[in-house]
Formats: C-alpha cells, sequence, structure tokens
C-alpha cells in the first residue's frame, strides 16, 4: 500500500495496526449517549456508501464498460443522423456527434469521449462526406471540416472531463469532510481511552476498508490498544512500529523507511508528545490509497491523537487525584487508629499504676472495678488490633472462607459472648424463630460482623436503651438486623456510611477507628451477601445484611 506523501509527510496522522488472536482486545461497551451520536452521525454520512461512490467515481468503470458504451452511443447518435438525414444539413447533424462525445466525457471520462470523438469523425466521414460509404476523402474542404469535427470533439472531451473531475473531487471533499466531523462528533461523546481508540479505528476501518491496529507505549514497550479482528501483528514489525514512536515519522509499507513492511505505519504525535502507533494493512487486491485519501488520513491520526492525549491526561490526573485521597485516608485512618489505640492502654496504665502503688488503701471491690475496667480496655484493644489484621487481609485479598452449616443462634450468641464486659449493663433483645433452618456461613467471621455491629450500637445508643438483634428469612437469603435507639444515621451519610474510616454523624464524643462498619462489609460480600444501613421509624439506626441460604450461592473466598 502506497501513500502520496510517506515519509516526508506530516507526523500528525493516525496509526492503525494488526494484532493476533492473543493480544488484548479493547471491546467497550458504547453508552446509551455514545451508541446515539454515533447513530445520527452514520445516519448523515455513511462512509462505506459515501467512500464507495468517490472511489468508484474516480476510478471509473471497468474499461470494458467505458469504451463499448461511448461507442454505442456514438453509434445510436449515427443511427438518428440518418433518421433525420432527409430534414437537417449535415452541419446540424455534427451537433449530435458533439453531444455523444461531451456526454460520453460526463459519464465514462476522458479516455472514453476520445475514443468516442474518433469513432464519431469516422462515421460522420462514411456517411456524409462523398465518397459516400467510403473513408476516402475527395475534396481538401472535407479534410477540414474532418479535422475541425474531430478538434473539436477532443476538446469538449477535454473540458467536459475536467468539469467531471472538478466534480467528483468537491464531491470527495465533501464526502471527507462529513467524515471529519463524523469522527470529531464521535470523539466529542467518549472521554475514556478505550472508547477513543474504538471510535477511531471503526472510522478509518468504515471509510478506507482497511484493518486498523492501534499501538500505545506500555510499560513493557508497545502494547496493543485496539484491533480490528482478524489482523495479525508479526514480532518483526514491532521494529519498525518503535521506530515511528521513538522518531515521529512514518515508516512501512508505502514509504522510504523500512518499507518491506507489511504495514503503514502513522504515529501519534499530539501537541506535546507522540502519543502512539497506527498501522494500516491493505488486504489483498487492494489499490492504494490516493493523495486525498492519505491527506484524510493524517487528519484522521491528527484528531485520533489530539484525542488520545487528552484521554490520557485525564487518567493521570484520576490517578492524581485517587493517590491524593488515598494519602488522605491513609492519613486520617492512622490519626484515628493511633488515637484509638491510645484510649485503652492510657486507661489499662492507669488502672495498673493505681493498682501498683495504691494497693495497701484500695478495697476489694475498689480493686475489682479496676480490673474489670483494666480487662474492658484490654478486650477493646484485642478487638482494634484484630480489626487492622482483618482489614490487612481484605485489601491483600487473603481473606479464605470455612463455610460450613451454622445455626444463627450459636453465632449471635458467640457474638454476645465476647461483648460481655461492654454490654453488661445494656439491655439487649434477640429475636429468632423457631426452626430457623442451618445456614452455610463461616462462623468466626459472622459472628465478627455481629460483633462489630453490636459495639457500633453500644457505642453510639444511650445506656438505658434497648438494643434489638433479630434474624427472619428473607426469600433465599438470611437477614440478620441489628437495631438501637441512639443518634441515628442522616440521610446523607446512608451511602458512605461502610467507607473506611467513616464515622458519619453519629460520633457524639465517643472513640473509634471507623474500621468495624468497613470489615463488615467485606466480610459480609465474601460471603455473597450484602450490608446496609437505614434509619429508624421514630429514632436511632437499623443495620442489616443478608446471607444466601445455600452454598453454592456463597462466594467461597477471597
Amino acid at each position: 500500500m502506497s501513500f502520496a506523501n510517506s515519509a516526508g509527510s506530516s507526523n500528525r496522522t493516525s496509526p492503525a495496526l494488526e494484532c493476533d488472536s492473543e493480544s488484548p482486545k479493547v471491546h467497550p461497551l458504547p453508552s446509551n449517549t455514545r451508541a446515539k451520536e454515533q447513530k445520527e452521525a452514520r445516519a448523515q454520512w455513511n462512509p462505506r456508501r459515501d467512500h464507495g461512490a468517490a472511489k468508484s467515481q474516480n476510478q471509473k468503470t471497468e474499461w470494458w464498460v467505458r469504451y463499448p458504451a461511448s461507442l454505442a452511443l456514438i453509434g445510436m447518435a449515427t443511427v438518428f443522423s440518418l433518421l433525420l438525414r432527409p430534414i437537417l444539413e449535415p452541419a446540424n447533424l455534427l451537433m449530435l456527434f458533439l453531444l455523444s462525445v461531451v456526454i460520453s466525457a460526463l459519464r465514462w471520462g476522458h479516455m472514453a469521449a476520445i475514443v468516442a470523438a474518433v469513432s464519431g469523425t469516422m462515421l460522420f466521414d462514411y456517411f456524409y462526406i462523398p465518397p459516400f460509404f467510403s473513408f476516402a476523402i475527395s475534396d481538401v474542404k472535407y479534410f477540414i471540416i474532418l479535422t475541425g469535427l474531430l478538434t473539436v470533439g477532443l476538446v469538449t472531451s477535454t473540458l467536459a472531463g475536467q468539469v467531471r473531475e472538478q466534480a467528483d473531487a468537491a464531491r470527495r471533499r465533501e464526502a471527507y469532510t462529513a467524515s471529519l466531523y463524523a469522527l470529531s462528533r464521535s470523539l466529542a461523546v467518549v472521554n475514556r481511552l478505550d472508547q477513543i481508540l474504538e471510535v477511531v479505528a471503526y472510522r478509518i476501518s468504515e471509510i478506507f476498508e482497511r484493518p486498523v491496529l492501534i499501538l500505545l507505549p506500555g510499560d513493557g514497550g508497545l502494547e496493543v490498544g485496539f484491533s480490528s479482528p482478524g489482523l495479525v501483528f508479526r514480532e518483526e514489525e514491532r521494529t519498525v512500529a518503535n521506530w515511528v514512536l521513538e522518531h515521529g515519522q512514518q515508516a512501512g509499507s508505502g514509504t522510504e523507511i523500512m518499507p518491506g513492511a507489511e504495514m503503514h505505519y502513522l504515529p501519534l504525535t499530539a501537541s506535546l508528545r507522540v502519543v502512539g502507533v497506527l498501522a494500516v494493512k491493505a488486504r489483498h487486491g487492494d489499490e492504494s490509497l490516493s493523495p486525498e485519501q492519505g491527506q484524510l488520513l493524517e487528519a484522521f491520526v491528527s484528531q485520533a491523537a489530539l484525542a488520545t492525549e487528552r484521554a490520557l491526561l485525564e487518567q493521570k490526573a484520576r490517578q492524581a487525584q485517587l493517590l491524593q485521597e488515598a494519602d488522605k485516608l491513609q492519613k486520617a485512618l492512622l490519626n484515628s487508629v493511633s488515637h484509638g489505640l491510645r484510649t485503652p492502654l492510657a486507661s489499662i496504665m492507669g488502672t495498673l499504676s493505681s493498682l501498683s502503688e495504691d494497693q495497701a488503701m484500695l478495697d476489694e471491690v475498689t480493686r475489682r472495678e479496676l480490673l474489670d475496667n483494666a480487662r474492658e480496655e484490654a478486650g477493646r484493644l484485642n478487638r482494634l488490633v484484630g480489626n487492622l489484621l482483618d482489614m490487612t487481609r481484605l485489601e491483600a485479598g487473603t481473606l479464605r472462607l470455612k463455610v460450613e452449616a451454622c445455626d444463627v443462634q450459636d453465632v449471635i450468641g458467640a457474638a454476645l459472648s465476647q461483648l460481655r464486659e461492654a454490654a453488661r449493663s445494656r439491655p439487649i433483645t434477640v429475636d429468632i424463630p423457631a426452626h430457623l433452618p442451618l445456614v452455610p456461613m463461616d462462623f468466626v467471621l459472622i459472628a465478627q460482623v455481629l460483633v462489630n455491629l453490636l459495639e457500633n450500637a453500644i457505642k453510639y445508643a444511650p445506656a438505658h436503651e434497648p438494643i434489638a438483634v433479630q434474624a427472619r428469612l428473607a426469600e433465599n437469603d438470611l437477614e440478620i438486623l441489628v437495631s438501637d435507639r441512639g443518634v441515628g444515621i442522616p440521610q446523607g451519610d446512608l451511602h458512605g456510611i461502610f467507607d473506611k474510616p467513616c464515622h458519619g454523624a453519629r460520633v457524639t464524643g465517643t472513640e473509634g477507628t471507623g474500621l468495624g462498619l468497613s470489615i463488615c462489609k467485606g466480610f459480609v460480600e465474601a460471603h455473597g451477601g450484602r450490608i446496609w444501613a437505614e434509619p429508624r421509624v421514630d429514632r436511632g439506626a437499623v443495620f442489616a445484611f443478608t446471607l444466601p441460604r445455600h452454598a453454592n450461592a456463597a462466594s467461597p473466598g477471597r
């Protein structure tokens, strides 16, 4: 495949390549908005239809159709002239032959018009110049007439051919302008990099009827960003693509640089740098691109490069924002954990100090209260460290479930026993229906979920208000609810209440890291369930989660 302006042409071109079946391919599903925009753009301009029309008019009909058609037209003109011979002079009949020449030029091109002009001159000589029915010329004046007829026919055919070519060029320019507009409209409604590459490859492939591959630089070198189906990007072609990426010039088939390559490689040159490589490969037997088509391809590549650069910059901006948010989250979590560790440690150290220094002055009741308080704070500290370890397992993806059929009553009882000290002065009610079936779950993890939810309720509910635990069946799930009559949760905080770290508007002077609810979400979702929070009708909050009743519905682990 050759291009009119190859190695020395503009670098702002769009690269289209092929890839093998093992290369990664991007097949994003377009959004409704994007699909609508693309449908409207295709409705205004069909690239296959308009490109085909321009190509057929530019390349003309096959010669075995053009020339016989022009001869047939001259033959028809001859027949009509013979029919009109009794009423018209030969000079007037010349107009029929000239009209046939003009029609041949407009319809079939310059060469067909020349054939019509020569054959028309010979037929006029044969039928209308003495001696009749002979190609001989008896008088010089008749030779001048025939020469004038041939000259006028040739000039007319040339002028008519030029008009036709100009009209064809105008139609092609209109089609190319429409194609650029369609591409710009399609690129305007997408912002993800994979969508941009898909739009560019689709447009180029449709217009030029050539498969396309787009390569983008990655950590391991050039990687396939998008490829037309069935293309094979051979490893030996990678040298050409790397050269194009490094030098920002076209190379490969149809250029003076590495012309032996199978594909024509173009750099995606944006305002700052070369952001990728696009390669186009002609199918077997396809004709080369015309200079106008080469310019159109370069215009496509220019738009593709700018859109790709925009998407890459947006990706970097999003990554920077995510890193900034992660840094803020890490600092907030560190501060929260530090405070959560300091409080129980200070309480334990104070208790031990009192017991060691004032042992003789403390009665048995006071010493027992101090020990109970130290034990409670040690339990808090132990749960905090456990939450940190659980969060580490969740984020590292090393959590493994040990699923077995469990009695919900046993799980709730195990959770309450862990909170015996913290909940000793709290009224806690448990509502479990009789004959509740066994449910597959990881006993330890679900017990920890209940511990975290109950501890959260104890923390934010007044000491005299009851806390309720309820289990019930909901279709194919087991549903467990923990409700309190505390400060409640504002509607705006419900969505992010399980994010890490999150206290929401339930903070009322209590301490906490915000890890407990986040861990609950991770454990429940690992079982294939879901968890949510909602405000109570009167006052307080309800935390609920579901677990699949059947083992095959639960996730085997993470």
